[in-house]
């Protein structure tokens, strides 16, 4: 009794070997064909939202830069690309089979193939350095555009967190929204009233600090109408994520409306309500002023406006209460 016991527990071990394995396999491998088959079709449709401002430029400074990085990347290929095809085919030429590849176990040095492995560095080098030295000079930030039209001043203040944009020409301002006239070159004059920032506007290009106590200067031109993203690109504290200003693009005569509607706002620029921005916090967006006090981004720059607090060590939050 004892023995037909243990044979036939023996005989349900073995059918449940068998049997289990058949069950299990055949949904595993249809759930790793569904998801293989899912992330075929779904891959391009979630790549489909990834674009790249650097490489949609909309003004001849962006232009400029992407032609950089195209060639910049053209002439590292062109050692990547060989050294990649090298590496294959002597792993394939010296292959366990190939009765034909030269076994050299006492080789040291081949003059030629120094010369190969030294002289095409340096050529990608000085390609590269000389890229980069041309583009210094002909993408110099204070360096005016080459136009027929003159160039609107715009003077841009890093604010604790926020962009203040103040047109002395228009003697308007507005705070974390830039209208520009599309097809005119833009002179910018920037500075900061606490720490140090990055102005950029990935569009229409050139990246540049702000900092406090001193201007820095950039050009640029919206070469088409349109709405452009742009951010501070240095982290400030609390509130940088949201430090955010949207570039309106707009034609000449929408933007000679644009500035006539400004002015008639009730809301002048002066040290009072400058004082009110340079508390940190967020403001509403966008923010109007019209009659611009004179000569206030000046005092800014010479400190004769004291600078904000700038981020505190522990922060309570960006929202103004």
């Amino acid at each position: 009794m004892p023995r037909r016991l243990a044979l036939n527990a023996m005989a349900s071990n073995s059918a449940m070997i068998v049997k289990y394995p058949a069950l299990d396999l055949l949904p595993t491998r249809r759930r790793l064909t569904a998801r293989a088959r899912w992330l075929a079709t779904s891959a391009p449709l979630l790549l489909a939202g990834c674009q790249s401002a650097l490489l949609d430029p909309r003004g001849p400074v962006g232009r400029a830069e992407r032609l950089i990085l195209v060639n910049s990347l053209a002439i590292m290929l062109a050692i990547v690309v060989p050294t990649i095809v090298a590496t294959l085919a002597c792993a394939w030429w010296f292959r366990a089979s190939n009765k034909r590849a030269r076994y050299l176990p006492t080789w040291a040095f081949s003059g030629r193939i120094e010369l190969v492995v030294w002289s095409i560095p340096v050529m990608v080098i000085l390609l590269l350095g000389g890229v980069t030295w041309l583009s210094s000079y002909d993408l110099d930030p204070a360096q005016p555009l080459v136009s027929d039209r003159k160039a609107i001043d715009i003077q841009v203040v890093s604010l604790d967190w926020k962009w203040l944009f103040i047109y002395p020409g228009e003697r308007v301002a507005v705070v974390n929204e830039l209208v520009v006239p599309a097809g005119v070159p833009l002179h910018f004059t920037l500075t900061s009233a606490s720490v140090m920032n990055t102005f950029f506007v990935p569009q229409l290009g050139s990246m540049i600090y702000t900092m406090n106590g001193m201007a820095t200067e950039l050009h640029l031109q919206a070469d088409h109408p349109g709405t452009y993203y742009g951010r501070s690109a240095h982290f400030s504290g609390d509130g940088f994520s949201d430090m955010e200003f949207q570039v309106r693009a707009v034609a000449p005569g929408e933007f000679d409306a644009w500035v006539a509607s400004t002015r008639t706002v009730s809301r002048p620029l002066d040290a009072a309500s400058y004082a009110a921005l340079t508390r940190q916090g967020l403001a509403p967006r966008p923010l109007l002023f019209s009659a611009v006090e004179p000569g206030l981004f000046d005092g800014i720059v010479m400190q004769h406006i004291p600078p904000g607090p700038g981020p505190a060590l522990e922060g309570k939050g960006a929202r103004e209460k």
